[in-house]
């Protein structure tokens, strides 16, 4: 399978970096191809400029300033997205992606009541995540933001009915010894190797 991996995290050094290259090599070692598209690292701009977004809806032009990212997106069988949550959401170059890449024309398109899907040849959607925050305090007070954004609103709604899911939390990271940190890593490394081909 080819598997779009998404990393929105300044620091090469940090933990998600760890994650980031875990699930990178597991993939490559059960035989998956993978794009990774490092938002940070390949100076993303995350602003909707005026121009994008009075062309949003026009699916001939809107895609132009992003055609690079359009193209990595529509050639991908999965997408994995890895980042840490801050203030209980995605980076903001995280955000800017989805509103700039996944574009009327390209992840959906208009009908008269509700979006109608177009990644369908997308048949896995992933994320693995890190909080600050405990797990009570992000799911219970919170409502968890992100992953109500990405597991409904987008792997629901926008790739393949059918598509394999999966969302991998290590909250509480603040807190987190190396012995959870670890296993944490082992946990992801062990969710990916699963993954179909």
């Amino acid at each position: 399978m080819r598997i779009l991996v998404v990393f929105a995290h300044p620091l090469d050094d940090s933990y998600a970096a760890a994650l980031r290259d875990s699930i990178v090599e597991t993939l490559k070692a059960n035989g998956h191809t993978v794009d990774l598209c490092e938002l940070y690292k390949e100076g993303f701009d995350p602003i909707l400029s005026a121009h994008e977004r009075r062309t949003y809806r026009d699916t001939s032009a809107n895609f132009k300033a992003v055609s690079d990212q359009v193209q990595r997106l529509r050639q991908a069988e999965g997408a994995i997205f890895v980042f840490p949550s801050w203030w209980y959401g995605m980076p903001a170059i995280l955000k800017g992606y989805f509103d700039r890449v996944w574009l009327p024309g390209v992840a959906f398109e208009f009908g008269p009541q509700a979006i109608r899907p177009l990644l369908s040849s997308i048949r896995l959607f992933g994320v693995v995540t890190t909080t600050g925050a405990p797990e009570w305090f992000t799911r219970i007070y919170m409502g968890n933001p992100s992953r109500k954004v990405l597991m409904r609103g987008l792997a629901r709604l926008l790739v393949a009915p059918r598509a394999e899911r999966f969302w991998l939390a290590l909250y509480g990271m603040e807190n987190a010894n190396l012995e959870k940190r670890s296993s944490f890593i082992e946990q992801v490394k062990s969710r990916v190797s699963r993954i179909r081909a």
